[in-house]
């Protein structure tokens, strides 16, 4: 299978893969709604997913399991286990301890998708990582958004979103096995959990996963609530349905147009450095996070266009952050690193996608917009030392 073929396969399966992450948040009204919950089990069901990502990510990482064995196998186990527990939903009560479990183990389940398909992207080139790891994060983007489509279609109903998203995740378990390896992948017959010990002791690699964890503390908080944001804001100006669903059509056009910039973005990385892209990216999406809040309840033709412009800048800096590891680490077992990356990183997005509703109600959704861009600040400062060093000596493994 050539490269091309093989890369397109693999976002096929992320795309799919990744559809239930936000199969709940995408429809969270009408689930409540009919469930008679309120807003901090509503949070738990879109923090739950982070939550099982980490465990499942600190338990993959911890074993090496991207590292030792075929990765093909682990994502197709990870994407029939969430179709299941999406399905699940259907099946326990709305807003209950069961449906948060079920949030939960969807969670650890991408912790077996999203990383496992980063070692197989890193595994089919050096040169031109930034656009390789830059595609496959357009995918999972895109595979993200894809609820709040289901949600635009079907008029926010719940049903036909979650079955939407179980059965996209069926569709990935059976691509999986379509899947190829590169020539560049790296298999560990033998696995060392001391080795992610670098996560902290190279400079390199520490520097990346500092950046990576200020771009996750803006990230899933935007995901996971600008519909439910935008929906209150674009109400003060029309009738409450129509809000509604314009508000999901905005999410997932938002989330979309990120997925489309994160190739091109990889390749201007592979040019003229990683970190700078990621850099420049930070500082485009912390100020639309602060312009999102100030245009908040304005004219909903401004306010949209300011969250189109947020969600194109809040993404395409993921990849890089990842492809910094792949780079910097041994290759055997750079995908243990790059997994035990994102747990560090998604592990803080349990604090700020619960966080969020709650400051929202506290102190208006204008604020919590606003608290975003902390992330991204933060994101700048831990990547200077990088930036210090691509603009002294690019690296080599970086020009195309």
């Amino acid at each position: 299978m050539r490269k091309r073929t093989a890369l397109a396969v693999l976002c096929f399966v992320v795309v799919c893969g990744m559809s239930p992450w936000f199969a709940t948040a995408a429809v969270l009204s009408d689930m409540a709604q009919e469930g008679g919950f309120g807003p901090g089990r509503q949070a738990l069901l879109t923090a739950g997913v982070q939550a099982g990502f980490v465990v499942g990510a600190l338990i993959s990482a911890g074993l090496g399991l991207s590292d030792r064995f075929d990765p093909r196998g682990v994502m197709a186990c990870a994407a029939l286990m969430n179709a299941l527990v999406t399905a699940g939903l259907f099946a326990v009560p709305l807003g209950s301890d069961a449906a948060i479990a079920l949030r939960v183990a969807a969670g650890a389940g991408f912790a077996g998708i999203y990383p496992p398909a980063m070692k197989i992207a890193v595994g089919w080139s050096v040169r031109d990582r930034g656009f390789l790891v830059g595609l496959l994060v357009g995918a999972l983007t895109l595979g993200s958004a894809m609820p709040y489509l289901f949600a635009w279609m079907g008029g926010t109903a719940w049903r036909p979103v979650v079955a939407a998203a179980s059965i996209a995740s069926l569709l990935a378990a059976a691509g999986s096995f379509m899947l190829r390896l590169g020539p560049y992948h790296a298999r560990a017959s033998t696995f060392s959990a001391r080795s992610i010990v670098l996560m902290w002791t190279d400079r390199r690699i520490r520097s990346a996963t500092g950046g990576y964890l200020g771009h996750m503390w803006e990230l899933y908080a935007m995901w996971g609530w600008i519909g439910a944001a935008a929906a209150v804001g674009f109400a003060r100006r029309l009738p409450e349905d129509q809000a509604k669903s314009l508000a999901a059509m905005t999410a997932f056009l938002a989330i979309a147009i990120g997925a489309m910039l994160c190739a091109p973005a990889g390749r201007l990385a592979d040019r003229i450095g990683k970190a700078p892209v990621s850099a420049g990216a930070m500082l485009g999406s912390g100020s639309m996070a602060l312009a999102t809040a100030l245009s908040f309840g304005g004219p909903v033709w401004l306010s949209m266009l300011v969250i189109l412009i947020w969600g194109a800048m809040v993404i395409p800096d993921s990849a890089q952050f990842s492809a910094m590891i792949a780079d910097a680490a041994p290759p055997e077992v750079a995908g243990s690193l790059m997994t035990m990356q994102t747990a560090l990183g998604f592990g803080l997005t349990i604090f700020t996608v619960q966080a969020t509703p709650v400051l929202a109600g506290w102190l208006g959704w204008p604020v919590a917009l606003a608290l975003m861009a902390i992330g991204p600040a933060l994101g700048i400062a831990a990547l200077s030392p990088m930036l210090r060093r691509d603009s002294q000596s690019p690296d080599p493994e970086s020009t195309p």
